[in-house]
């Protein structure tokens, strides 16, 4: 039985642009074969059983030909897979949509098209060059610049095109910019018609060079401007000027690696994402089930049949999650909790809690084990008190060793493990090694110590700056050979990005 290949549009780089649809099929595809200019991020959304094929080109770069692409949709499907032909841009806006349908129509295999923003709308845009304006350009033309291999004469209609008054936007260009250039000023354009070149369009690496018809090739050379990018002629293009925007916003150009557990990503690589950064997803660690629940379970049934813990202390959001759960595992709900006093080790925990149903009685103000156990002494813990303590298996001992000298009595109960991430280490290698990176990022000593696990020494690092998210973590660090550049004033996800921006302004 033949399956079904959905052709998505991946849209012009920033992982932000993915469709909803577009974003289901990548879940749920048993096969990705994807292309050159789609983020490789969006990969990590793909299934852990997923099959992903690289098929990508470039000009003088084709790691498969086009005939061999087909080949391979049809063999796939064929296999009964439901396959995610992922593409940039739009699959039907010079991406060969078409050819791989046909293909597909004469194989009789099953295909749904699923659109994606298309580059020539979407990178002027992000370069503060709307296509279209009143008073300067009321229609816009899309044009290859990269005609097929093997044309002896040109497509494309010069003269008309270098008498028309409305935008072009040239793809694929950039290598044939004199030719471009050379047969609309010899076909009438005016030669100071502004132009710009935007290379990695809505990605932190974006680069906009701007000039006239008469010299942009010259300053291509000059800049070494290689594809990909996108080539804008007209009026409009005097526009930027006065509505550039992501090259403006604070963190633009940096690259960041976030290193929190897959399943945390998100948040901090959308703070990053709208102040202009781009985010490297590369996931250090991953929580599972805990081996063994025993402590935990006794201390729920303890809790459950009116043994009340007085204290019970909140270290992570990981940590309220696989409590939560284990309660319901039980057919308990947050109304066992009562006659406990909570604690949260920070806002973020808090937050978490309180979306359960948990109000924590106290968050400390220094948002560490340490300002846990200052806040616990200011409330008044005496000798004898009971605190149960639901976290990961292996975390640092200062906090139960601490409140244990006191006097409390304290159950440190496993409610999760963290083990390192799957291919971390072949992401992060690479990363490091493209020389692209600013900084890399630790919110935690767990993923700190699986960072250095991960790297032979300090120089892999080159010039990449670690920000680390307070003491405990930056002492992990240390404790490993590495520095620690950059450490949050306030614990917290916001604090981090908050010390990234006073290092780059």
């Amino acid at each position: 039985m033949s399956g079904k290949v959905y052709l998505v549009g991946s849209g012009p780089g920033d992982p932000g642009l993915i469709t909803v649809k577009g974003l289901e099929v990548i879940r749920s595809a048993d096969c990705i074969i994807y292309d050159y200019l789609a983020n490789p991020q969006l990969l990590g959304e793909a299934r852990p059983d997923a099959e992903v094929i690289y098929a990508g080109k470039r000009v003088h770069h084709h790691h498969i030909d086009q005939d061999a692409i087909n080949a391979l949709l049809v063999e796939k499907s064929g296999e009964g897979k439901v396959i995610c032909r992922l593409k940039g841009g739009d699959p039907f806006v010079f991406g060969r949509g078409g050819e791989e349908c046909l293909a597909l129509v004469e194989a009789g295999i099953r295909f749904e098209i699923v659109p994606g923003v298309s580059s020539t709308s979407a990178v002027p845009a992000y370069a503060g060059i709307p296509i279209t304006h009143r008073g300067l350009a009321s229609d816009v033309t899309f044009v290859t610049g990269h005609e097929g291999p093997g044309k002896d004469i040109s497509s494309i209609d010069w003269e008309k095109l270098a008498l028309g008054v409305g935008t072009l936007v040239f793809v694929m260009g950039i290598t044939n910019l004199p030719t471009i250039t050379k047969e609309l000023i010899g076909n009438g354009r005016d030669p100071e018609t502004p132009v710009a070149l935007i290379r990695w369009g809505t990605m932190a690496k974006q680069q906009t060079l701007i000039g006239t018809l008469a010299d942009i090739a010259d300053k291509a050379s000059a800049h070494n401007f290689k594809p990909p990018a996108i080539i804008v002629i007209g009026d409009v293009v005097k526009l930027r000027e006065k509505l550039s925007w992501v090259e403006d916003l604070p963190l633009f150009g940096q690259r960041v690696i976030v290193t929190r557990a897959q399943t945390q990503t998100s948040k901090f690589s959308k703070v990053l994402r709208e102040l202009g950064a781009e985010p490297v997803e590369i996931p250090m660690i991953r929580t599972i089930e805990a081996p063994d629940y025993s402590a935990l379970d006794e201390a729920i049934m303890k809790q459950a049949h009116g043994q009340s813990f007085d204290w019970i202390v909140l270290t992570s959001v990981n940590g309220v999650t696989s409590f939560i759960d284990r309660l319901s595992h039980h057919g308990l709900d947050v109304r066992a909790l009562a006659g406990s006093k909570i604690v949260a080790v920070g806002p973020a925990t808090a937050k978490r809690a309180r979306a359960a149903g948990i109000h924590a009685d106290l968050v400390p103000a220094n948002y560490i084990a340490e300002g846990v156990l200052e806040t616990m002494k200011d409330h008044g813990v005496v000798a004898g008190q009971t605190v149960l303590m639901p976290r990961a298996l292996v975390a640092r001992e200062f906090l139960p060793k601490e409140l244990t000298a006191l006097g409390l009595i304290v159950t440190d109960a496993a409610a999760y493990e963290t083990v390192p991430a799957t291919n971390s280490k072949e992401l992060l290698v690479s990363a490091l090694a493209s020389e692209t990176i600013d900084y890399v990022t630790f919110t935690s000593s767990s993923t700190a110590s699986n960072f250095c696990r991960m790297i032979d020494d300090e120089s892999q690092l080159g010039g990449v700056k670690v920000v680390s998210i307070g003491a405990a973590t930056s002492q992990t660090l240390r404790d490993n050979g590495m520095p620690v550049h950059i450490e949050a004033t306030v614990s917290t996800i916001p604090g981090m990005v908050d010390a990234i921006q006073m290092d780059v302004s």
